[in-house]
C-alpha cells in the first residue's frame, strides 16, 4: 500500500480537529452528491472512491467482504460511491492475511489513522474518526452532501458522525442514513455476552446457542470496547446512548433494513427474528423513540448479517444446500435494490408518514 498522492503528501490531522487537508483552492471545487459506505463492528475495509478501489485479482476483493458489492451495485446505477476506511486494532488500514476471509490487497490509498475508523472500540470515537474522514470528502473531492449508508455498527458510527457534523457546522450535509442490520438497541452476541441473553433464549436452536458460546471467546480476547456498547445497557434508558443522539436526525429520512433468516416460534421478540447478529427489533430501532428518528422507513427479507455470518451457519450447521453470498444482507441484490431506492428517495421521503413497513 502506499499513503495519499495528491498534493499533500502526508495529511497530519488532529486528533480533535475536523479539519482535513486541502489539495488546492476550495472555490475551483464543484458542489457534488456522495454515497459514503460504512462498514461495521471488527471490520478491516479499505478506502476506495468511485475510480480508485484495491486489487480485482481472483479472491480478493476491491472493498472488502462488506462493502465489495454494495459498492460495485451503487457504482454501475450511476451514484458517487466512497468507502470509508476502517481498521482493527488502532492504526492505517493494513492488507489481511490473505489466507483471511475475504480479503483485499494492493489499495491505492491509505489514509491517515486520525480519519480511520477503530471498528472494535467506542461507537463515539468512530463517528468522530467517520465525521473527519467525511470532511476530507469535501475539500479533498469537493463532496457537500452525503447519503450514508451504514452497515451493522456502522449505521451507529453514521449516527454519531451526523451528530458531530452538525455540531461542527460541517459544510457537509447529510442527505439520508441507511442502515443494515444495524443494532440500535444492541446486538445479540453483544448482550448475550454480558448477560442481557442466555442460552435459553436460544430455544434450542443449534447456530444460535454455537455461535453466541463462540463469541464469548472471542470477545474475551479480542473486544477493544465495542462489544460492552453493543447492549441494552448501554444504549437504552433514560442515561443511554440513543437519548443523547435526540434531535439530530431531524429532516434526515433514515431507512433501516433487517435480516431475519434465523427465527424461533415464541422467542423473545426483542431477540427473534435475528440475522444472526443484529435483531429485527434492534435493526428497526424498535426500541429508539421517534424524538431519536423522527422519520423511518422499514424492510425486511429472509437474509443474514453477512457473509461472514452465512459462512459461520455453513461451517456450524453444514446445510443441504449451502448458504451463499446472495443470503447476506450487504450481498443480495433486492437488499441493495432498497439501498438505491433509498438514496433515490430521499428527497421526497419526508413527504410520506414515518414507519412505513415497521
Amino acid at each position: 500500500m502506499r499513503s495519499v498522492k495528491r498534493a499533500f503528501a502526508v495529511c497530519l490531522v488532529g486528533f480533535f480537529a475536523l479539519s482535513a487537508c486541502s489539495a488546492g483552492d476550495q472555490s475551483a471545487v464543484e458542489t457534488s452528491r456522495a454515497v459514503v459506505i460504512i462498514s461495521g463492528g471488527g471490520a478491516i475495509s479499505p478506502f476506495t472512491t468511485p475510480d480508485e478501489a484495491c486489487s480485482s485479482e481472483e479472491g480478493f476483493l476491491e472493498a472488502g467482504n462488506t462493502n465489495t458489492a454494495m459498492r460495485e451495485y451503487l457504482l454501475s446505477v450511476g451514484k458517487q460511491v466512497y468507502t470509508a476506511p476502517a481498521m482493527v486494532p488502532w492504526g492505517v488500514v493494513a492488507d489481511p492475511d490473505p489466507q483471511s476471509f475475504a480479503p483485499f490487497k494492493d489499495c491505492p490509498i491509505v489514509l491517515p489513522e486520525s480519519m480511520t475508523i477503530m471498528s472494535g472500540g467506542d461507537i463515539d470515537a468512530s463517528g468522530e474518526k467517520l465525521a473527519r474522514f467525511i470532511t476530507y470528502l469535501n475539500t479533498e473531492y469537493g463532496v457537500t452532501d452525503v447519503d450514508l449508508v451504514g452497515h451493522s455498527n456502522g449505521g451507529l458510527y453514521g449516527r454519531a458522525a451526523t451528530r458531530i457534523l452538525k455540531q461542527t457546522e460541517s459544510p457537509v450535509s447529510v442527505r439520508s442514513l441507511t442502515m443494515l442490520g444495524t443494532p440500535n438497541n444492541g446486538s445479540v452476541p453483544g448482550s448475550y455476552t454480558w448477560g442481557e441473553y442466555t442460552k435459553q433464549d436460544c430455544l434450542g436452536d443449534v447456530f444460535c446457542e454455537t455461535f453466541n458460546e463462540q463469541w464469548l471467546t472471542y470477545a474475551a480476547q479480542t473486544d477493544l470496547g465495542l462489544n460492552r456498547e453493543d447492549t441494552f445497557k448501554y444504549l437504552d434508558g433514560p442515561p443511554g446512548w440513543n437519548t443523547a443522539q435526540a434531535g439530530y436526525l431531524t429532516d434526515i429520512p433514515v431507512t433501516l433494513l433487517a435480516g431475519t433468516l434465523l427465527t424461533a416460534e415464541g422467542g423473545n421478540p426483542t431477540m427473534w427474528p435475528y440475522d444472526g447478529i443484529t435483531s429485527r427489533h434492534s435493526a428497526w430501532a424498535q426500541g429508539v423513540s421517534d424524538e431519536v428518528i423522527p422519520h423511518r422507513t422499514c424492510w425486511e427479507a429472509p437474509l443474514t448479517h453477512s457473509i461472514f455470518v452465512s459462512d459461520a451457519y455453513n461451517q456450524i450447521m453444514n446445510p443441504t444446500t449451502p448458504l451463499d453470498r446472495q443470503s447476506a444482507l450487504t450481498w443480495n441484490s433486492e437488499a441493495l435494490t432498497r439501498v438505491n431506492e433509498a438514496i433515490d428517495e430521499a428527497d421526497t421521503a419526508l413527504d410520506r408518514p414515518t414507519r412505513q413497513g415497521c
